[in-house]
C-alpha cells in the first residue's frame, strides 16, 4: 500500500468513526459505523502485508478462510442475539473488555482484542438489519437532550472525543513511526469509537446496571482464581519478560489471563471501585455480604499482582466515593494522609525497590518532556513516541514503548495541540459525569453515575504512571455510560437522584 493511499485511509476510517457518534441516528450513521470496521481490517493488513507474520498466513490460505468462517458465523449469531435482544450488546461488550487473544504467525504472537472487535461487529451489523430492514427514518443527533445545564457537557463530549480522534488520524501523517499510528488508529481508536456509540445510546437503568455489575464480578472472580492458581504454582501462562523478571524478584506478580500484572490490577482495581459504590448505597441487608466479599476476594488478587499503580488508582476511586457518599471537604484531608501514610510504608518496605520502579519511569518522563521542547507545539507524530525516543535521545538504554505517563506521551507525540484536546476530553467527561452529584444522596442509576465517575478517576490516575487512555477500551465504556447517564438523569426532578423508573430514557436508539 503506497503511502498517499495509506493516509488517505486512516484520515477516512477516523473521519467514519467519528462520524458514528454525531450524526442523526438513522441509515447514514449506520453506513458510517460499517464503513470504519471495513477500512480496518483492510489499512491494517496494507500496511503488514510484508511482515512475516502477514507473509506466514498467506502462505496458509486453508487458515485464513478457516479463520475467515468462523469469525463470519460468530458476527452472523452475535448479529441474531442482538437484534432479537438488544440489551445483550452492552453486556457483550462488557464482558469482552478484558480478553486477548494471542495469534501466533511467522514466529511472533500478536494479542488481539478479537471477541471484543467480534462483538462489535456483530452490533453494528444488527444496528444495519435493523435499520435497513425496517425502514427507520432518522431522528436528532444522537445524545442532544433539552432543558439543564448538563446538557452542554453532554453534548460537548462525544464533539470533544471526535476531535480526538480525528486530530489523532491527521498527525499520524507525519509521524516518525507512521505503522505504528495506523495501528493504533485501527486497533483502538476506530472500533473503540464505534463502540461508544453502540453503547451510549442503549437505555441504561437499574436491571441493565445491576447485570453489568454482575458480569464484571464474575469475570474477576474468574481472573483472580486463575491469578490465585499461578501464585500457588509460581508459574504463569504466558509473557515471558514477567516470567524472567519474577526469577530476580523476592516477589512473585501474576498476570492471570492478561498480559500485564499492571493491566489485570487495573482491571481488579476498576471493579473493586464500581462493587464499592454498590455497598455504599445498598438498599438491602442480604446484598451486603456477598458485596463485602466480592470486594474481598478481588482484593486478594489485586495484592497478588504488586502493580502499585493499581493500589493508587484504587486510593483515588475510593477517595471519589467517599467524597459523594460524605464530604469532598474531609474526603481531601482523609485521602492526603492516607497517600502520606502509603508512601512512608512502601518506602520503608524492603519488598518494594522504589529507586529499582521509578528510575526507569523517570528517564522516559524527562525524555519525553524533552521531546516536547523540541517539537512543542504539534509533537512527532502519533504513535511517535518509542521511534522518537530511539532517534532524538543520547540515553537508548532504556527499552521504550511508550512514556508510561499519558499526559508526558500526548505532549511528545502530538504537542500542544493534542495536549489541549486530551485536557478538554477529561474537562468534559468529568463535567458531564459528575454534575449534579452532590446534590443529595444518590438512588437508581444515580449510583451508577457515582461509579462510573470514580471508576473513570481511577483510571485517570493509573495513565498518569502507566498510560494506556485510549487504547484501554474501558476509558470508552466509561465515557459512554457516563455520557448516557447524564443525559437520562436530566429529565429527573432530582437530576439524577431519583430511580430510572420515574423517566423515560433522554435518547434511545434502535441504531
Amino acid at each position: 500500500m503506497s503511502e498517499l493511499l495509506a493516509g488517505i485511509g486512516v484520515v477516512a476510517a477516523a473521519g467514519a468513526s467519528a462520524a458514528t457518534i454525531l450524526l442523526p441516528r438513522g441509515p447514514l450513521r449506520v453506513a458510517a459505523m460499517l464503513a470504519a470496521l471495513a477500512l480496518f481490517p483492510v489499512l491494517v493488513l496494507g500496511d503488514q502485508w510484508n511482515t512475516t507474520q502477514i507473509a506466514d498466513l498467506r502462505d496458509h490460505t486453508g487458515r485464513v478462510v478457516a479463520l475467515l468462517a468462523v469469525a463470519v458465523l460468530a458476527v452472523a449469531i452475535l448479529a441474531y442475539l442482538f437484534r432479537r435482544w438488544p440489551r445483550l450488546l452492552p453486556l457483550a461488550i462488557v464482558f469482552a473488555l478484558p480478553f486477548r487473544i494471542p495469534l501466533h504467525a511467522g514466529g511472533d504472537t500478536a494479542n488481539l482484542l478479537v471477541p471484543l472487535y467480534l462483538v462489535i461487529a456483530g452490533g453494528v451489523t444488527a444496528s444495519a438489519l435493523r435499520v435497513w430492514g425496517s425502514g427507520y427514518a432518522a431522528g436528532g443527533a444522537a445524545g442532544t437532550t433539552a432543558g439543564t445545564a448538563r446538557r452542554a457537557a453532554v453534548v460537548w463530549l462525544p464533539r470533544v472525543l471526535a476531535i480526538a480522534v480525528v486530530l489523532y488520524a491527521l498527525q499520524t501523517l507525519y509521524s516518525e513511526d507512521f505503522s505504528k499510528g495506523l495501528q493504533n488508529v485501527c486497533f483502538f481508536l476506530v472500533p473503540f469509537t464505534v463502540a461508544y456509540g453502540l453503547i451510549r445510546d442503549q437505555e441504561w437503568d437499574v436491571p441493565l446496571l445491576r447485570w453489568v455489575l454482575i458480569v464484571v464480578a464474575v469475570g474477576a472472580v474468574v481472573f483472580v482464581g486463575v491469578g490465585t492458581v499461578e501464585y500457588a504454582a509460581k508459574e504463569l501462562f504466558w509473557n515471558d519478560q514477567v516470567i524472567r523478571s519474577n526469577e530476580f524478584h523476592t516477589y512473585f506478580r501474576v498476570n492471570s489471563v492478561f498480559w500485564d500484572p499492571n493491566v489485570y490490577g487495573r482491571y481488579l482495581a476498576l471493579v473493586i471501585v464500581v462493587a464499592t459504590a454498590a455497598l455504599l448505597w445498598v438498599r438491602e441487608r442480604r446484598e451486603l455480604a456477598p458485596l463485602t466479599v466480592l470486594i474481598g476476594v478481588l482484593w486478594l488478587g489485586l495484592a497478588q499482582t504488586f502493580s502499585e499503580s493499581s493500589y493508587i488508582a484504587l486510593l483515588a476511586g475510593l477517595a471519589m466515593l467517599a467524597a459523594i457518599r460524605w464530604s469532598w471537604r474531609w474526603t481531601v484531608v482523609v485521602a492526603g494522609l492516607a497517600v502520606l501514610l502509603m508512601v512512608g510504608v512502601v518506602a520503608a518496605s524492603g519488598t518494594f525497590n522504589l529507586e529499582k520502579i521509578f528510575s526507569g519511569r523517570a528517564a522516559l518522563v524527562t525524555g519525553g518532556l524533552e521531546l516536547f521542547t523540541e517539537r512543542p507545539v504539534w509533537g512527532y507524530g502519533s504513535g511517535s513516541f518509542e521511534q522518537a525516543y530511539g532517534d532524538h535521545r543520547d540515553n537508548k538504554d532504556v527499552p521504550v514503548s511508550a512514556s508510561h505517563t499519558e499526559p508526558v506521551t500526548v505532549l511528545a507525540e502530538q504537542g500542544v495541540l493534542g495536549f489541549a484536546v486530551y485536557v478538554a476530553l477529561i474537562a468534559v467527561a468529568l463535567w458531564a459525569m459528575a454534575a449534579g452529584m452532590w446534590r443529595g444522596p444518590p438512588q437508581g442509576t444515580g449510583i451508577g453515575r457515582a461509579a462510573v465517575l470514580a471508576a473513570f478517576v481511577a483510571l485517570l490516575v493509573h495513565t498518569l504512571s502507566y498510560a494506556g487512555f485510549f487504547e484501554d477500551p474501558i476509558t470508552w465504556v466509561l465515557l459512554a455510560v457516563g455520557a448516557s447517564l447524564a443525559s437520562r438523569a436530566q429529565l429527573l426532578p432530582d437530576r439524577g437522584r431519583g430511580d430510572a423508573r420515574e423517566a423515560r430514557p433522554a435518547v434511545r436508539d434502535p441504531a
